[in-house]
């Protein structure tokens, strides 16, 4: 739907090594834009578009179901003070501390409104993100001087749907509450890809 809104989208392949690897690997797609960027993040994926979306190229923030950290902040930060999600009790840590879902987890918890093959799917392709992510503070919040949206997803076993309404109401965000798991943009990638293109235009403006 992106690219038939003569938009281009691009996936940033992150590594999920640390926040500042992370941001490393943003920015390098962001230097190779010719035109104005809105960056997308997802879960994690937020605490990098916060910090990386200091980038000058970059005109607006659009966050699903994700982290929004404040200055100076680890994205933890935000959620403390709300119940731990179930999904939460069901990460494996490998001896270096990264963190993965077995397939059941993935199911129940992480995109229980798929289709069992995109589950497993989902399972076979997760990377294994370093824990100690989610203690790094970052040193730019970018939702401060730039436009943002949020997706709620009201039905999250990861993330305390009450606290993405919070985060949201916090950075002042376009919000969306969407009937979903953790992955709307896989459960329901049109109205995902609406709030994005959304983001696009006023950005453009």
């Amino acid at each position: 739907m992106l690219q038939a809104q003569g938009l281009n989208a691009i996936a940033v392949q992150n590594p999920l090594t640390s926040l500042e690897d992370d941001v490393t690997f943003t920015n390098r797609v962001v230097n190779a834009q010719s035109g104005p960027v809105v960056l997308v993040g997802h879960s994690w994926g937020g605490s990098v578009i916060t910090q990386a979306g200091g980038h000058d190229k970059v005109k607006a923030l659009v966050y699903v179901a994700a982290f929004a950290p404040s200055l100076n902040a680890a994205p933890v930060v935000d959620t403390k003070d709300f119940p731990t999600p179930p999904g939460f009790a069901h990460f494996i840590a490998d001896a270096d501390g990264y963190l993965t879902l077995p397939a059941d987890a993935i199911a129940r918890d992480f995109a229980q409104d798929v289709s069992a093959e995109e589950a497993n799917l989902i399972h076979a392709t997760q990377g294994a993100v370093r824990g100690a992510n989610f203690e790094q503070p970052v040193t730019v919040a970018a939702w401060t001087s730039k436009p943002s949206w949020y997706i709620v997803a009201a039905q999250d076993r990861m993330i305390d749907p009450g606290a993405q309404r919070a985060l949201a109401k916090k950075i002042g965000a376009t919000t969306t509450v969407l009937p979903t798991s953790h992955v709307p943009m896989v459960s329901d990638p049109e109205s995902v890809a609406k709030v994005i293109v959304a983001a696009a235009r006023a950005a453009a403006k």
